[in-house]
């Protein structure tokens, strides 16, 4: 049994991680803001919700007091929520990690995982991006996610092992759901109006990964021997594909599911989203044994399973779903 804390863990990875890892006989901590909701969280003698922010120095430093590993996850979550105050996003995804990473030293924290990005890679032609790509960050986001990286390696030694994984694009469902990523977005569209909006041409490239592969991933990293995972980063991904082969899997998965033959596509040349990369996994196989289980596929069905199931409701007109729909409804940042 460990004691983890993990922060942002009333998200979308860690409302489905805090889970798995109490089921395995471990004792969690989530400790988050809960800007985007905390009623999926259910406490008991295993698990505890510490609602603060990163920020606060002083009441982290009391919640990390005998804790075992960190898992850091909370951050404001992809460019358009970054962009609505770009200065306090910093301050929560750039400014306070050294003392963050500092404070669970300090503390006698054994290890502490930390979330980047594959996004850090930015635009590549590269057929096969893997760990030591040079980082080309498109957007700020992006860019502070990859200087964290070397902040936590400065802290490293045998008693307080990090490690940074770069993730790709999630998918599937998880209980903290969010709609505003690329195969989610394209399956809320294609059950509930029958139609997907495919921006940019379609051409980009992005690596996938089904949520409960993530939560996999994190799995293994805390249970990896140290001399594994000290100083190391490993890209978590499975499947690349261009997003018009990630709209033409959707359609097929929900025509199939609803038994329905009447999803449109429909191409836009208009996109913000510059993003495009193939990236590769084989560092995490071939270090740890690790490989990713749950296809696209999954991920749209678990999605379609969830709309039956009346767990996602009105997610066309709900903001709930959407990260910068929350923070600017609430005036958060």
């Amino acid at each position: 049994m460990k004691k983890i804390l993990i922060t942002g863990g009333a998200g979308y990875v860690g409302s489905l991680l805090s889970k798995k890892l109490v089921d395995q006989g471990n004792k969690v901590v989530i400790y988050d803001t809960c800007y985007y909701g905390q009623n999926h969280i259910k406490e008991n003698d295993d698990l505890k919700l510490i609602k603060a922010d990163i920020r606060d120095k002083n009441t982290f430093s009391s919640a990390i007091e005998g804790i075992d590993i960190v898992i850091h996850l909370a951050c404001i979550s992809n460019d358009p929520s970054f962009a609505l105050n770009e200065e306090l996003s910093k301050s929560i995804n750039y400014d306070c990690f050294e003392d963050l990473v500092s404070i669970s030293k300090k503390n006698g924290v054994s290890r502490f995982v930390y979330a980047s990005s594959s996004s850090v890679y930015g635009f590549s032609e590269d057929e096969n991006v893997t760990e030591d790509h040079p980082l080309v960050p498109l957007t700020l986001y992006n860019k502070f996610k990859g200087l964290c990286e070397p902040i936590l390696s400065r802290y490293l030694d045998e008693k307080f092992v990090g490690t940074i994984i770069r993730p790709a694009t999630l998918c599937g469902y998880a209980p903290r759901c969010r709609l505003d990523l690329s195969v989610n977005i394209l399956t809320n569209h294609a059950v509930n109006s029958k139609k997907i909006l495919v921006l940019g041409g379609g051409e980009q490239k992005r690596p996938n990964l089904h949520v409960e592969d993530m939560c996999r991933a994190y799995e293994n990293i805390i249970q990896a021997d140290s001399d594994k995972i000290n100083n190391e980063v490993f890209n978590v991904s499975y499947e690349n594909k261009k997003i018009i082969e990630l709209a033409d899997l959707v359609k097929k998965n929900v025509e199939n599911f609803y038994n329905i033959r009447d999803i449109e596509i429909e191409v836009n040349t208009e996109t913000n989203d510059k993003r495009s990369y193939h990236v590769n996994s084989e560092k995490i196989t071939r270090v740890l044994g690790f490989r990713p289980k749950f296809s696209i596929d999954d991920a749209v069905i678990s999605l379609c399973q969830a709309f039956k199931n009346k767990l996602l409701v009105n997610t066309m007109d709900s903001i709930e779903y959407s990260n910068v729909e929350i923070l600017k409804k609430n005036e958060i940042i």
